[in-house]
């Protein structure tokens, strides 16, 4: 018997109870709808969070001072001195693989512009702090290295910072500010970038050369940080050896002893981010994917009923000659087309209710050709899996107890 007359007896015998066919693949609809969606939010979560990681600097490597512990107590990393400008000087001539370096100095402190105010972070960084941070200048332009080996009084508004000070104002470059008592005047404004993968609103900002944070504001010598830029995502973790190695060097430790600074790079965060998402993701498809097995065990119940139901028509196709095969044949085809076309509404469900929540809910989803082909082929697996057992008993019927049968 060919394929195309075992679907025709099948969609036949499915259209005698309707309802009861459809209820059977409400089970599957439901099941392949959770799992494309949910596999979907999970995806598009994965997604977004490389995506704003990476909008901070892919290629971005952080050099921060190593835990200081005091009595017990670890101490604030913006208090250790353990980086300075001649470790800049070491990485600048030992790391070849860096395309951006610049050191990076931070106070907290109230900005003032006339009668306006604004609590915020100011950062003393190098001219190519930009580029490492893929940060750009909406308004002015960025201060020179000629500024800052001058020291120069001048900054960068974030966004916010701006809108806040000088809410009237059309064009801020010129206008000056006050942080703790030193006048700097404004020569760019920085272009929005929003909040960040931690919720930290990244235009909330001052930027400003570090010798004039290190001398006018907050009189140190050392750098709290160092940040740079691989020239490719490929040598990244070449350049953290390296910087590692230099710095190494430039603090004369010995073999034994630990570091006193710690090397982190974009990518390490990336891949820790992306592994929990991963997680999170499996562990939302596995749940759907119970609703699945609960569709397939719906399908085998039902098939059951079907051989009980159509025990006297059985015994009558094996009396006149038919093969147990083809009856075999016959309901495992009825519970493939009952389990693909329930995968094929879910998929088509789980799209709608996937961009559907993405829309409604402004939440990132990506729908993958590999959780549809995944859908349809675990549908596939259940129909044949759960159908297989009924359809195999009804093919065992003994042609003159199926024709008794009442």
């Amino acid at each position: 018997m060919t394929v195309f007359n075992l679907s025709k007896i099948a969609v036949k015998a499915m259209a005698r109870n309707k309802m009861r066919t459809f209820l059977t693949m409400l089970g599957i609809i439901i099941g392949v709808t959770s799992v494309i969606t949910m596999l979907a939010i999970g995806q598009g979560s994965k997604q977004s969070i490389q995506e704003q990681i990476s909008s901070m600097g892919a290629n971005m490597i952080m050099v921060h001072p190593g835990s200081d512990m005091r009595g017990g107590v670890r101490m604030d990393p913006s208090s250790m001195k353990s980086l300075t400008l001649d470790d800049l000087s070491a990485i600048r001539r030992y790391v070849a693989q860096l395309s951006a370096l610049s050191p990076m100095v931070s106070s907290g402190g109230q900005v003032i512009a006339g009668g306006s105010n604004w609590p915020t972070t100011i950062q003393g960084v190098g001219e190519d702090f930009l580029m490492i941070r893929k940060m750009e200048v909406a308004e002015g332009v960025m201060f020179t290295d000629y500024e800052v080996k001058r020291a120069a009084k001048v900054c960068l508004l974030g966004q916010t910072v701006a809108e806040n000070l000088f809410p009237d104002v059309e064009d801020v470059v010129g206008q000056t500010v006050r942080f703790k008592n030193i006048p700097l005047k404004v020569i760019g404004v920085l272009a929005a970038k929003g909040q960040n993968t931690f919720g930290q609103d990244q235009d909330d900002v001052i930027l400003a050369p570090y010798t004039t944070i290190q001398k006018r504001i907050m009189a140190i010598t050392h750098i709290q940080s160092i940040y740079a830029s691989a020239e490719s995502e490929g040598v990244s973790e070449q350049a953290e050896k390296e910087i590692t190695m230099a710095l190494r060097a430039s603090h004369s430790l010995a073999d034994d002893e630990e570091d006193d600074f710690n090397v982190r790079s974009q990518q390490e965060l990336i891949n820790t981010f992306s592994s929990t998402s991963e997680m999170l993701t499996l562990l939302l498809g596995a749940i759907a994917g119970i609703s699945l097995l609960v569709g397939g065990i719906g399908i085998m119940n039902i098939m059951f009923v079907s051989v009980t139901e159509r025990t006297r028509e059985i015994g009558l196709r094996l009396a006149v000659g038919g093969r147990g095969r083809d009856i075999l044949s016959q309901f495992l085809m009825e519970a493939v087309i009952v389990s693909v076309g329930g995968g094929l509404f879910g998929v088509l469900l789980g799209l709608a209710l996937a961009y559907g929540m993405g829309n409604m809910l402004d939440w990132p989803v990506v729908v993958t050709n590999q959780s549809i082909v995944i859908s349809f082929v675990v549908c596939a697996v259940v129909g044949i899996f759960f159908g297989w057992y009924p359809a195999r008993k009804a093919a065992g019927l003994d042609p003159i107890e199926a024709l008794r049968y009442e």
